[in-house]
C-alpha cells in the first residue's frame, strides 16, 4: 500500500512538471506573439529606410542568437548546416527583404491593415502548396481562399480612411508571398535545429541585405541619433533575436493547435496597438475583411486539425 502511494506521489509530481513546462512554453509563446505583434508600433519611430532597419534587424539578431547557440551548448548542431545551406541562404535573403517590404508596408498604410496583408501568407501557401508540396487542394481549402481575397478587397477599400494606401497593400501582400515562400522552404529543410536554422538565415539575410542598403538607401552618420540607435538595438535583441529564441523554445514543446491558436495574437496585437497608441481606426469594410482573412485561416486550421486527429 505505501509503496502505491509513493508511486502515485511521483506521477503526481511528475504530471505537475510536465503542466509547468507547458505553462512556461505558453507564456514564451504568448510573449513572443505580442513582440511580433507590436514591431509595427516601433518602426513608425524609427526614421530610417526600411533597408536599412531589415539589415540591423538581421546583423544584430544573428548576433544575439550565435551567443544563445554557444551558451547553450549547440554548436555541433551545425553539423546538417552544410546539405541545407543553398535552401537556407535563399531562405535568409527572402527573409531579409521580407522585413523590407514589410516595413514599407507600415510606411504607406496603417499597422493593422499592413499587418492582415502579411497575414494571407498562410493562405498563400494553402494556394501554393499543390504545386510545391503535393498536397491536395480540397474544397473547404479552396473556400478559404476564396473568402481571405475577398477580405483583402474590403481592407485595401480606402473608404473612409484617408491613411490607408493602395501601395502600402501591395507591400503587405509582397510580404505575405515572400514569407509564404519562406514557411515552403524551411518544410524542405530537414535535420537543422531550429535555432541554428534561424541564425544562419539571419546572417544569409544581412549579407544580401548589405550591397542593397549600400547602393539604394545609402549610409547617412548623421541620422543615427541615440533614440534611433536605442530602437534599432531593440528592434535587433528584442523584436529578433529574444523573440525568435522563444518561439522556437515553445513550439517544440506545445501542441499545433496550441501553437496555431496563440499565433492569432500576432495580429489582434497589432491591430489594438494601432488603434490605441497610433489612434488608427478601421472602416467598417475594413474589419469585414479582416474577419473574412482571420476567419479563412482559422476555418482551414480547424479542419486541418479535425483530419489529423480522425
Amino acid at each position: 500500500k505505501s509503496h502505491s502511494v509513493y508511486c502515485c506521489g511521483i506521477f503526481i509530481i511528475y504530471n505537475q512538471g510536465d503542466k509547468l513546462k507547458t505553462n512556461k512554453s505558453m507564456f514564451a509563446m504568448t510573449v513572443s506573439m505580442l513582440i511580433f505583434g507590436s514591431i509595427g508600433i516601433v518602426r513608425r519611430y524609427i526614421p530610417l529606410p526600411s533597408g536599412t532597419i531589415a539589415l540591423a534587424r538581421g546583423i544584430i539578431g544573428a548576433l544575439f542568437l550565435g551567443i544563445v547557440i554557444i551558451i547553450s551548448n549547440k554548436i555541433s548542431s551545425f553539423k546538417n548546416i552544410k546539405g541545407n545551406l543553398p535552401m537556407l541562404m535563399l531562405s535568409g535573403a527572402f527573409i531579409g527583404f521580407n522585413w523590407i517590404l514589410l516595413f514599407e508596408a507600415y510606411n504607406y498604410t496603417t499597422v493593422s491593415i499592413a499587418t492582415l496583408c502579411y497575414y494571407m501568407a498562410p493562405v498563400i501557401v494553402i494556394l501554393l502548396s499543390p504545386i510545391f508540396l503535393k498536397e491536395r487542394l480540397t474544397l473547404i481549402k479552396f473556400f478559404c481562399i476564396i473568402a481571405a481575397i475577398v477580405g483583402t478587397v474590403f481592407i485595401s477599400n480606402a473608404n473612409g480612411n484617408d491613411k490607408t494606401s493602395l501601395l502600402g497593400v501591395i507591400f503587405g501582400l509582397s510580404a505575405a508571398v515572400l514569407y509564404a515562400l519562406i514557411i515552403i522552404m524551411n518544410k524542405k529543410i530537414s535535420n537543422v535545429d531550429p535555432l541554428c536554422k534561424t541564425a544562419v538565415q539571419l546572417t544569409s539575410a544581412s549579407i544580401v541585405l548589405l550591397p542593397y542598403v549600400l547602393i539604394v538607401d545609402g549610409v547617412n552618420i548623421s541620422n543615427f541619433t541615440f533614440k534611433t540607435v536605442i530602437l534599432l538595438l531593440v528592434v535587433g535583441i528584442v523584436y529578433t533575436g529574444l523573440a525568435y529564441f522563444m518561439y522556437f523554445g515553445a513550439i517544440d514543446k506545445l501542441k499545433a493547435q496550441t501553437v496555431a491558436l496563440l499565433s492569432y495574437i500576432d495580429p489582434i496585437t497589432a491591430i489594438a496597438l494601432s488603434a490605441f497608441i497610433l489612434n488608427e481606426k478601421m472602416t467598417v469594410f475594413n474589419i469585414v475583411g479582416a474577419v473574412l482573412i482571420l476567419g479563412a485561416i482559422v476555418l482551414d486550421q480547424f479542419f486541418s486539425n479535425k483530419k489529423e486527429r480522425s
